[in-house]
């Protein structure tokens, strides 16, 4: 009923995909009032984007999903080319990488997207968020204090929410960017059409990823899906047929394949797919912002869309809860567009050139861990004449196994892990913690090494990933690294960096 819905929150997120549920995780954490609304009446159907990149598995990792993520997922099996009813090559599509003690998650794992956001909604139920399915954004207004928006529920009921913020996770077709004027730009993908099932066949090996190919170029595959008794299918050009029918599925198979249409038992799910590309203008208008498909679209090539909008919820979660939490100035949500429209015009350019060229092969390259944010503002490298391929300011910040004082294994994620920032004292630091901020949910000093360690560098790791030198590192909420300072004059450096990335009003002092 209408009359159960708040009136006010402080974040409404439109949308429940993997964007708008992560972004809900991040914010219930942080103890922000979020309200999710999906207009369908149940959490997307179907396999759709399956590949989670290793810089995702760290955002998961976070969030407290990644073991249930990989519990409900697998690896990807090599590739399998048939010709004349048998496979004639097999290759690796997926590359796969060896962990390093900096880089955990090196290789690219399988997780069938409604599998995913089952593991996301399970966590923010987990958190105390909830999703409101079967609700769907009709309109919305806003004023200097706050966005009016009009909910339309299942059975025609309506409502209305006051939030301090709205975020459109709505996806590539979003009604609140239609609403909002803003335009899309990007590169023209040739046209066509593909058509993607979920399906159950009998008879077909799951150890390979399998692929017919015609004389016209035109391919068909079928991915079996880990955790599950599916196949992914995936038919390009299927000769400008837009049915979507289980018939029409078992003969568009049937003829581009060996298997009989008996053999393709039950199509659970299908969708038409027609590529396209393009970025979003602007990322926020006023009190309203714009994230993942809602903000940028892709080709599927290269597994990059689902990954990049995580990422987008990953880096506007934690600025949203310093503005409602703690005080911070609202110009720090003007860095979210400045920081993620690069990294999706960049990731724009990649699943461009993949899609045109037709390579099936994925490395390390679209791993996106050496994706960062050198040039945003909240940026600022006071070090000198460091070794080549020291982290600096703006680059992701790297894994590394350490101890504890006492002895105890343990991670550098494990002390990043949470909504705050962590400061890295590297060495012998004089820091005056007095003189920081006191809460640790917003900040917390791990000192490594010197007089009076937090953690031991036993092994090497910490002074292989960020130097040997002494120094100090402010590490952001979304693990890049948002200070890189020497020594020297260490506590002041880091309480400028603070300042001018949450205000002067989040800084409470501990003395």
């Amino acid at each position: 009923m209408a009359d159960d819905l708040p009136t006010t929150v402080d974040v409404l997120i439109a949308g429940a995909g993997p964007t708008g549920l992560a972004l809900g995780i991040d914010l219930a954490r942080r103890g922000v009032r979020a309200l999710v609304v999906e207009r369908q009446d149940r959490l997307s159907p179907g396999a759709r984007g399956t590949g989670v990149q290793p810089r995702t598995q760290e955002v998961y990792e976070d969030l407290g999903v990644l073991d249930a993520m990989r519990a409900v997922g697998g690896l990807y099996p090599p590739l399998g080319l048939w010709e004349d009813g048998r496979i004639t090559e097999v290759s690796e599509m997926i590359e796969q990488v060896e962990p390093t003690p900096a880089v955990p998650h090196s290789t690219t794992v399988m997780v069938p997207q409604f599998r995913a956001l089952e593991v996301l909604h399970a966590r923010l139920t987990e958190l105390g968020g909830s999703v409101l399915l079967g609700t769907e954004l009709t309109a919305f207004t806003q004023d200097a204090d706050a966005v009016t928006v009009r909910l339309q529920r299942a059975g025609g009921a309506s409502h209305t929410v006051r939030a301090a913020y709205l975020v459109a996770a709505d996806g590539g077709r979003s009604t609140v960017r239609r609403e909002l004027g803003t335009q899309m730009s990007g590169p023209s993908l040739e046209p066509g059409v593909a058509l993607l099932a979920d399906v159950r066949i009998d008879g077909l090996d799951r150890d390979h990823w399998h692929r017919w190919i015609l004389p016209n170029g035109a391919f068909t595959s079928l991915l079996p899906l880990a955790g599950t008794d599916l196949f992914q299918t995936l038919i390009a050009a299927p000769e400008g047929s837009t049915d979507t029918s289980p018939e029409a599925i078992r003969t568009l198979l049937s003829t581009r394949t060996h298997l009989a249409p008996e053999q393709i038992r039950e199509v659970v799910w299908s969708s038409l797919f027609r590529p396209r590309a393009g970025m979003a203008d602007s990322y926020r208008t006023g009190r309203v912002f714009l994230a993942g498909d809602a903000a940028h679209v892709h080709s599927p090539a290269g597994g990059q869309g689902l990954n990049t909008s995580v990422q987008d919820a990953y880096n506007l979660g934690w600025k949203l809860g310093q503005v409602l939490r703690y005080g911070a100035p609202d110009s720090l949500l003007d860095s979210y567009g400045t920081e993620r429209r690069p990294i999706a015009a960049h990731i724009l350019d990649t699943s461009t050139r993949l899609h045109r060229s037709g390579s099936l092969r994925r490395g390390r390259d679209l791993h996106q861990l050496d994706l960062g944010y050198p040039d945003s503002p909240l940026t600022r490298e006071l070090r000198t004449a460091l070794a080549e391929g020291t982290p600096v300011a703006g680059d992701r910040a790297p894994d590394a196994p350490c101890r504890t004082a006492d002895g105890r294994p343990t991670r550098l994620f494990d002390a990043f892990r949470g909504p705050h920032f962590t400061l890295l004292a590297l060495g012998d630091v004089e820091l005056d913690e007095a003189q920081l901020p006191a809460d640790p949910a917003l900040l917390r000093v791990v000192r490594v090494g010197g007089p009076a360690p937090d953690l031991l560098d036993a092994d090497g790791h910490v002074q292989d990933a960020y130097g040997s030198g002494t120094a100090v590192l402010l590490v952001r909420p979304d693990g890049y690294l948002a200070l890189g300072a020497p020594a020297e004059g260490a506590t002041a450096r880091v309480s400028a960096a603070l300042a001018d990335i949450v205000g002067t009003a989040a800084l409470q002092p501990a003395g």
